[in-house]
């Protein structure tokens, strides 16, 4: 019985080596078989959905109530598109994108609806401040364009200056406005220039150079110099120079 038993222990050590050395070499080919289905599911997923399509995406909802974004301009940005594909074979971030490339929209958020529509919502810069000739002002300092016929606000404050300073520019526009506000007077707008040389111009369209540096001290000294300019008949002030240590150059134009 010793004999039976030693011999079949043998015969199973020898059967479970041979296994274990075929497993062995099968597994790098089961590996790279895995990788290679993958690779292939990978490289061609997106033309199998797009044989799942029987209509190209023909509609859209714009979703909320934007103040400037229309279905018109949607719809605009969209056709340049081309065709798009159906419900499965589009990718909607590149209609988002899209959408994006409008100046004026700060965000987008694009959603396909079974089963050829499309959801939009857009987030938009509002503007508070006409920025240098034909752009506007965020209240976080972006810089953007809006066509003029889209504005419903256009009593704004006129800032100039760099893009780099646009958020610099209106921090001190809303300094100065307090600060003149406190003494009767009306902030119309505020610029700067590379040098960063700052001018601000008051309601009645007098212009104050303020060059760099502080300004505080400066238009206190204009407050209490103003109502002693001695203005000449048919004349007005057109600026006041406060550049200086002490006083200031006063400018006049015919009224």
């Amino acid at each position: 019985m010793a004999v039976i038993k030693r011999n079949s222990t043998q015969k199973k050590s020898k059967f479970f080596d041979f296994n274990a050395r075929s497993l062995i070499q099968i597994k790098p080919i089961l590996v790279l078989l895995c990788v290679g289905i993958l690779y292939f599911t990978y490289a061609n997923w997106q033309s199998w959905l797009e044989k799942l399509d029987d209509k190209p995406i023909s509609a859209f909802a714009l979703l909320g109530t934007p103040s400037y974004t229309t279905n018109a301009d949607v719809r605009d940005m969209i056709l340049k598109m081309g065709k798009l594909k159906g419900f499965f074979g589009q990718d909607v971030d590149v209609i988002r994108e899209q959408i994006q490339s409008m100046p004026w929209v700060k965000g987008a958020v694009v959603r396909k609806i079974w089963p050829n529509r499309l959801s939009i919502l857009v987030a938009e810069y509002q503007p508070i401040a006409y920025w240098n000739a034909d752009q506007f002002l965020s209240s976080d300092g972006v810089v953007f364009k809006l066509p003029t016929d889209k504005l419903k606000e256009t009593n704004m404050p006129r800032l100039f200056g760099p893009d780099y300073k646009s958020a610099e520019v209106l921090e001190a526009w809303y300094k100065i406005f307090n600060e003149l506000k406190a003494k009767n007077l009306v902030l119309k707008s505020v610029s700067i220039d590379e040098r960063g040389a700052w001018e601000i111009t008051l309601d009645n369209d007098i212009l104050l150079k303020l060059g760099r540096g502080e300004w505080k001290t400066k238009i206190d000294r204009f407050v209490t110099i103003y109502p002693q300019i001695e203005i000449p008949e048919n004349k007005r002030i057109a600026y006041v120079d406060l550049r200086y240590k002490a006083g200031g150059s006063v400018g006049f134009v015919d009224k």
